[in-house]
Formats: C-alpha cells, structure tokens, sequence
C-alpha cells in the first residue's frame, strides 16, 4: 500500500491536532453516505479511564508485543511503562509522529497489509480500540492471521476488539447488512473513511464480526477462540490463543 501523504492522513491529523490540545471530532463516512462523528479523547485515555474488559485485557499480555493499529499509542504506552519490549505500527505517519512525541520508543510507518517480521519476533499481538476491524474481510483476515502465526512464539496470544454487528436495531446499520449480502460481504462489513476538517483519507474496508463469526474466521488459521471478555454490549473483546495447525 502506498504511503499515505499528510492531505490523506486525515485520521493522522486529527490525533496531532488533539494532541496539542485542541477539541478534535474525526468524521467517518460510510460508502452509503451514513456518517458518524467521534471524539479523539479516547485515543488519549489512561488505563483508569478504560473499561473493565479493556483493563483485564491487559493482564493476558506477555513477552515482546505488536501493537497493530496503535493510533496514540495508549496501549503501549501503558506496557511500555509496564516494562513489554513494545512495537507499535500504524498506516498513519501523523500518528506514529504523535506516539514519539507522547515517549513510545518503538514505532514504525506499516500498514497491517505489510506486516512481515521474522518468526518468533512476538508473544503478543493487540488489536484494541475495534482494530479486528482492520483485516477488512473474511479472506484478508485468514490470510494476514497465517502471517501472524508464522511470526509469533508457540504459545502466542492475540488480544483483538470488535464489535458484534447484529445488536443494533438502527435501520441505516440494517439496511447496510443486507446490501453487504448482496455484495457476496460478511454483513459486518464496511467501507469507510475518515474525514477532518480539510483532510480526507482513502476509503477502507472495516471488518466487525460476531463471535461465532470470528470463530469461523479464525478455524484453520492456527488460532483459536480462548477466551471472550464479554459485557453484554456489542463491543468485545478476544483472547486468541496459538495452536498447531498444517
């Protein structure tokens, strides 16, 4: 994937514009024109900030950790801070420029399409902050899951987040579903980008899945459901453990 130019980078600029404090809004856009405006406060939450599944997330984490999609960086900053030899990788430039100036000492510019390490390189891999979204779709996650197994030690663990796409009863979502069916797409599945002021990125494909249907993802990949920390709510988050497979 081609590096992104700071005109795309607009998720990028609006972490360095909340980061020299200002009161920033991204704007996601949906490819059915549905749009959706969050704030970047969360991107800059402390662990007593985050919510109880987030924070026992934590304490599965073991060893040398890839952090996918870091954003801001708070979660590894937190385990840098606990003493993890961390890597966070991001696609955007402004956002790992973000997390160097908040003290993260490993950073790199990748995209998780480009994700290639040696084998052995991590115990952990994290996906937090809904980043299971980044496989984009069924294919693309079975295919990027069998690097991860191929770079990871025997007893590796993933940590990912997603958020379960049947529980909404909001007829744009519902709709959207069945548009996705008709597409031959996982119905969680979604084309977006981000938008801030100015700035506007490349769309994207997003994937967010059911637990049965991150089961089904995962089957034959060489890893497999541990354990789900679950609330009731759509948002979750898995404990994905490393088993043999050939």
């Amino acid at each position: 994937m081609k590096k992104l130019n700071p005109e795309e980078d607009a998720f990028g600029q609006a972490l360095l514009a909340a980061y020299k404090g200002e009161e920033v809004h991204e704007i996601v856009e949906r490819d059915d024109g549905f749009v959706d405006a969050m704030s970047t406060r969360m991107y800059f939450s402390d662990y007593e900030s985050w919510s109880p599944i987030e924070q026992k997330a934590m304490h599965f984490v073991k060893g040398r950790v890839l952090d996918v999609g870091c954003g801001a960086g708070r979660h590894s900053l937190y385990l840098q801070e606990k003493g993890f030899d961390v890597l966070g990788i991001d696609i955007s430039p402004l956002a790992i420029r973000v997390c160097k100036l908040r003290g993260l000492k490993k950073t790199r510019v990748m995209p998780i399409e480009a994700v290639n390490f040696k084998p052995d390189s991590f115990e952990t891999i994290i996906m937090m902050a809904n980043n299971f979204g980044l496989f984009g779709s069924f294919k693309k996650a079975r295919r990027l899951l069998k690097k991860f197994y191929r770079m990871t030690s025997k007893d590796a663990l993933i940590m990912a987040t997603s958020r379960d796409p049947y529980k909404t009863d909001n007829p744009a979502h519902l709709h959207y579903h069945k548009l996705n069916k008709g597409k031959g797409r996982m119905s969680g599945q979604v084309r977006i980008r981000i938008r801030y002021q100015k700035y506007i990125g490349k769309w994207f494909d997003y994937l967010m899945v059911s637990g049965k249907e991150m089961a089904q993802i995962l089957f034959g990949t060489g890893w497999k459901v541990k354990e789900f920390l679950d609330t009731g709510e759509p948002y979750y988050i898995a404990i994905v453990k490393k088993i043999a497979y050939s």
